[in-house]
């Protein structure tokens, strides 16, 4: 079974002898190849809809991995079960994935790993997650035909972060890969549009666009 890139970095940064609930888990390609990787990986595959999780059995059994997969029917961390110590979110806002947080926190407390991939709003995640006891691990870019996503794992802990680490991330401005600069460079384009589009009275948010525009051009220069 081949999954795409996005999906095998997530998959890569699972540690070994984790027990992963994957939330949103669409057709479980992410959990097979989790418990294939051969490491005492245990998944649960969940969802909210009982179509995906239809293919996902199907899936599942295909690759005769029953025994191995536990399929599970519910909303964000309803699913959860005191076993697992790592939980996988990716393909949605990250808004979307602080509300699926906020309505656990009992559960979120009892979390040793979090691997995320948030379509957008990355830095509101990053602080909202810093602030209730988890710190930045690792961060992946990857680029999947014109998209690039970001992957970032966490461990609980504390750690203080800057301003700029929170819009970058601290990992990412470690290594400002190609990627960072090909991601980054996306970004100043866009804020440099929204600039000409945004009315005069908008004035915090032209404040907040200007600063991000010049955080950017630091890093890219």
């Amino acid at each position: 079974m081949k999954i795409n890139d996005r999906l095998k970095t997530i998959g890569d940064l699972a540690d070994a002898n984790s027990f992963c609930l994957d939330v949103g888990c669409d057709h479980a390609f992410l959990d097979i190849y989790l418990v294939k990787r051969g490491d005492n990986i245990n998944a649960v595959a969940s969802d909210i809809a009982e179509g995906p999780l239809d293919q996902a059995r199907k899936n599942i059994k295909a690759e005769k991995l029953d025994e191995k997969i536990e399929v599970r029917l519910g909303n964000g961390l309803d699913t959860y079960s005191d076993e697992i110590d790592t939980v996988i979110i990716s393909g949605m806002g990250g808004r979307n994935m602080i509300g699926i947080f906020k309505n656990n926190l009992d559960v979120l407390r009892k979390i040793k790993t979090i691997i995320i991939s948030p379509n957008n709003y990355q830095e509101d995640v990053k602080r909202f997650l810093a602030k209730n006891g988890f710190y930045i691990e690792e961060e992946v870019m990857v680029k999947d035909k014109k998209f690039i996503y970001q992957i970032i794992k966490f461990y609980r802990g504390k750690k203080k972060y800057s301003r700029r680490e929170y819009f970058f991330g601290p990992v990412f401005l470690k290594k400002k890969d190609k990627l960072f600069m090909e991601y980054y460079g996306r970004e100043l384009k866009s804020r440099e549009i929204l600039m000409d589009v945004l009315p005069k009275n908008f004035v915090w948010k032209r404040f907040i666009t200007k600063l991000e525009i010049k955080m950017i051009k630091e890093e890219l220069n």
